[in-house]
């Protein structure tokens, strides 16, 4: 089952990258990078949902502007699992600002925008913990070993 040192992260692929048809690419840079899926879903997020998620910045100006774009059409929310996850996710997905996110990076590939920017990643392992728990229930997440495992984390394996 699950490795002692396995993170839990939460992605969002947010409604740019449903609209733009980009759901099973972004899933399966995540895959080919070794993390492990544990829970995956689409829905439409809600007031409360982006309130607390965007707890840190819902008294800023801009706010609106997010949460009307946040609910523009469904999102898919993922909970990842894997030794480094919270690490090797913000690698994977970019800078922020997809304009000055390097190439091979789901941002810097796909966006020019800050907002639009294809992807939420948690980023922190405590944020990981505290997200994936808002968005999922427990009996919503799967723990199991990928038959991999020994390859990708060989390090922590043999």
């Amino acid at each position: 089952m699950a490795h002692p040192k396995e993170e839990k992260t939460l992605i969002i692929l947010k409604p740019d990258a449903v609209h733009r048809g980009f759901l099973g690419e972004v899933v399966t840079r995540f895959e080919r990078k070794g993390l492990k899926i544990i829970g995956m879903k689409m829905m439409q997020l809600e007031d409360a949902a982006l309130e607390a998620h965007y707890a840190h910045i819902k008294d800023k100006p801009f706010f609106g502007g997010i949460k009307n774009f946040m609910k523009d059409a469904p999102v898919v929310v993922m909970a990842l699992s894997g030794i480094n996850a919270v690490s090797a996710t913000r690698v994977i997905v970019g800078p922020t600002n997809g304009a000055e996110a390097p190439a091979g990076t789901i941002r810097g590939d796909f966006s020019l925008s800050i907002q639009s920017n294809l992807v939420h990643a948690s980023d922190s392992v405590d944020g990981g913990i505290e997200e994936v728990s808002r968005f999922f229930a427990e009996n919503e997440l799967f723990d199991y070993k990928r038959n991999d495992f020994n390859y990708i984390h060989a390090d922590e394996a043999f």
